[in-house]
């Protein structure tokens, strides 16, 4: 079988320290999983090497079926992986409209020369125009980013993640510093926008991840201890021992 995504026996080294030791993951298309575990896991190190920011020290990373490991995090994107950040990553003097279009054309491949004829770009303009619907900023289209909430902002940056038609996602802490009710919309935000694609999230919310994922993997000092779905993972004793804890009993008295 191809998968959408797959990780083999991936390992990462600073110096004489090892952050990822001997990661496998098999994730198939369409699937959604959640990745957590607790601080300096090695969670964003993980999404470092997938996305190319990080050049594993051994081991693969295959987008369907394709090695990218050691390829820029450009070219991976143009193979069809696309992520954001923890930190909101906008154009805060742009607009709305003019932010989605930034991402529509980059993933066209319009050099900056062709941009004086943005008008002209029916193609770009009408991708972005569908964006902004799909993120429901529609009303928002000429607001300057910078002025838009914390929540828009980061609903925002995921129409910017999914504007080249990236069929793998992934999404770091999208959820980070939102009030519970902004949570809960952006949970059904996320599943509505990533319809057929494959979904990779960090997520440190059990709400969130317990709510969105169809799978959970757990990582604890650079190894994924538990891969299963999130009813397995919920009761798996090592689990329970390494990190979640009370964080489950919260997220299943909360409703999750």
């Amino acid at each position: 079988m191809t998968y959408s995504l797959e990780l083999k026996d991936l390992r990462k080294s600073f110096g004489k320290t090892e952050i990822i030791r001997g990661t496998n993951l098999q994730v198939k298309a369409g699937e959604r999983v959640a990745i957590i575990g607790p601080n300096g896991a090695g969670k964003s190190t993980l999404f470092n090497l997938i996305s190319g920011r990080f050049e594993p020290t051994s081991g693969q990373v295959l987008l369907n079926g394709q090695r990218i490991d050691g390829k820029k995090p450009f070219e991976i994107n143009r193979l069809g992986l696309s992520r954001s950040f923890q930190i909101t990553n906008i154009f805060p003097k742009l607009s709305v409209f003019e932010n989605l279009r930034c991402g529509v054309l980059w993933s066209l491949g319009y050099k900056y020369t062709f941009f004086r004829f943005l008008a002209d770009l029916d193609d770009a303009n009408q991708r972005a125009d569908e964006l902004m619907a799909m993120i429901k900023l529609d009303k928002k289209r000429d607001v300057l980013a910078t002025n838009l909430t914390y929540a828009e902002q980061r609903a925002l940056e995921i129409g910017i993640t999914i504007a080249g038609g990236a069929n793998v996602i992934l999404l770091d802490e999208p959820t980070a510093g939102m009030s519970r009710s902004e949570t809960s919309r952006f949970i059904n935000l996320i599943k509505e926008v990533t319809v057929g694609k494959t979904l990779l999230t960090v997520e440190h919310d059990m709400g969130v991840v317990f709510g969105l994922a169809d799978k959970i993997a757990v990582v604890v000092y650079g190894e994924i201890i538990a891969y299963d779905t999130p009813e397995a993972v919920r009761a798996d004793q090592r689990v329970q021992e390494a990190y979640l804890g009370s964080s489950v009993a919260d997220a299943q008295a909360g409703g999750h």
